[in-house]
């Protein structure tokens, strides 16, 4: 069962969903790209790994069960003081005190099949890279200013609309979600794709070496077959608020969209 959104579904933004979002859209990038560039690239998925803990700003999108705690019967006892008057005391509560997660973000690299040199890093943004000083951002950021101070290309798919983006403002005007293509032998200068909720997401041209056409990857068919193929329609719930929430004239859009298009989508 296909989404009911023409383009991106905001729905399947909330960070306890999105780790299996990214996961299946990365795996389907590097099955499309890999059957497109064979033989002369290589298409792998890599890891970024980085540690957080409790005093991350990012926990709470990153280690959903952070806040849940078991209490006893009663978050309070009584007792009687020396002189038979009943008195509170604190009861304890069962909750996670130490945090030290090893965190994998998987990014995909097209690699030249002879050199193995990486001619291309291809990065879908997580709800952690978008926080500021969040570890996961400062991952992030390192990896991204070495892709920038290289030779490779780098290829950047923002559809969270929450968080800081790493593009400037006034570019980002307009859009809702972003791609953005940063060829090496073009820096200062990229591509940038400001896509609105409305909209489908576009195909867009993935850099390769010098004297090769670039591959098409249509990003909207990725999504498409991603949503299906997981069945994400069986766990989303579109009579809830999505989470980020969109704002008035995002909501009022969505609410015109469902009351047309949610004919055999699965509410539960």
């Amino acid at each position: 069962m296909p989404s009911p959104f023409p383009g991106m579904d905001p729905f399947v933004e909330n960070p306890r969903l999105w780790p299996n979002v990214h996961n299946s859209l990365i795996a389907t990038m590097r099955d499309r790209l890999g059957l497109q560039l064979r033989p002369n690239y290589y298409v792998g998925i890599e890891e970024r790994a980085y540690i957080t803990d409790s005093d991350d700003p990012a926990a709470e999108v990153i280690v959903p069960d952070l806040q849940i705690v078991e209490p006893h019967s009663s978050w309070l006892a009584s007792e009687f003081d020396a002189g038979g008057v009943v008195i509170d005391v604190a009861e304890p509560i069962v909750t996670t005190t130490l945090i030290d997660t090893e965190i994998r973000e998987p990014r995909l690299e097209i690699l030249d099949a002879q050199s193995r040199a990486v001619i291309t890093v291809i990065e879908i943004l997580s709800p952690s890279n978008k926080i500021k000083g969040a570890y996961g951002r400062a991952s992030y950021t390192r990896k991204r200013d070495e892709v920038l101070n290289s030779k490779t290309h780098l290829v950047e798919i923002d559809l969270l609309r929450g968080g800081h983006s790493f593009l400037p403002k006034l570019k980002r005007r307009g859009g809702d979600y972003f791609v953005h293509v940063s060829r090496a032998g073009q820096r200062p200068k990229g591509e940038l794709w400001r896509i609105r909720l409305p909209q489908r997401l576009p195909p867009i041209a993935i850099p390769l070496k010098a004297g090769d056409d670039d591959a098409k990857l249509d990003l909207q068919e990725v999504f498409t077959s991603v949503y299906d193929h997981a069945g994400f329609d069986l766990i989303v719930n579109y009579r809830d608020t999505p989470e980020p929430p969109l704002n008035t004239e995002q909501a009022a859009w969505a609410d015109q969209w469902l009351a047309k298009n949610q004919k055999g989508v699965a509410l539960t």
